[in-house]
């Protein structure tokens, strides 16, 4: 095997790699949604079971950050994944093996799914799922702890604006990794 042939096969190799890997973030990340979600209704359960038990919907906020957060760098890492495959190592295995016999990319797919008609609608309505997900529950939240008519303690006040900060400043970076644009 020539040293063109072994650089290939490392290039694909790694290409198998990212792939597992962009699988198994794919597969976290989703279910990052599902265990956020069952873990505002046991906590919202538990707040609303009791007026004594209020101050419970300040855990929702860090929930929502912690998660939100998770979500943000997996998502990131999905796509920084896919960016480096259509632009390095996409022109890395060209160059081994003079380009595709179709003239078509080396992995289509690659641009495939990004270049469909409806690729933008579905990047906005995730980004209004991640952003009612993982910012407006944690806001709702701190709007049930500031409505009732006890007064909680200064640190409890301090608590809740610190997570009204954090949450807004994770609606921003959900936003700014929100990758909407359709094409390469």
């Amino acid at each position: 095997m020539d040293r063109n042939e072994q650089t290939l096969q490392i290039l694909l190799e790694e290409y198998r790699t990212l792939k597992a890997e962009q699988g198994n973030r794919i597969g976290f990340r989703d279910n990052l949604l599902y265990v956020t979600l069952g873990l505002f209704g046991a906590i919202a359960s538990f707040a609303l079971s009791s007026d004594e038990n209020g101050p419970a919907f300040l855990v929702i906020p860090w929930v929502c950050i912690v998660m939100g957060w998770t979500y943000v760098v997996n998502d990131e890492k999905i796509s920084a994944i896919g960016q480096y495959i259509r632009s390095a190592l996409e022109t890395r295995v060209a160059k081994l093996t003079g380009g595709a016999a179709d003239d078509q990319p080396m992995f289509g797919w690659e641009i495939a799914h990004r270049t469909d008609s409806r690729r933008v609608s579905r990047k906005y309505l995730q980004l209004l799922v991640d952003l009612l997900t993982f910012v407006f529950s944690g806001w709702v939240a701190l709007l049930l702890f500031w409505v009732p008519p006890s007064s909680p303690s200064s640190l409890a006040i301090m608590l809740s604006v610190i997570e009204l900060v954090l949450l807004t400043g994770l609606g921003i970076k959900i936003i700014n990794y929100a990758d909407l644009t359709k094409g390469k």
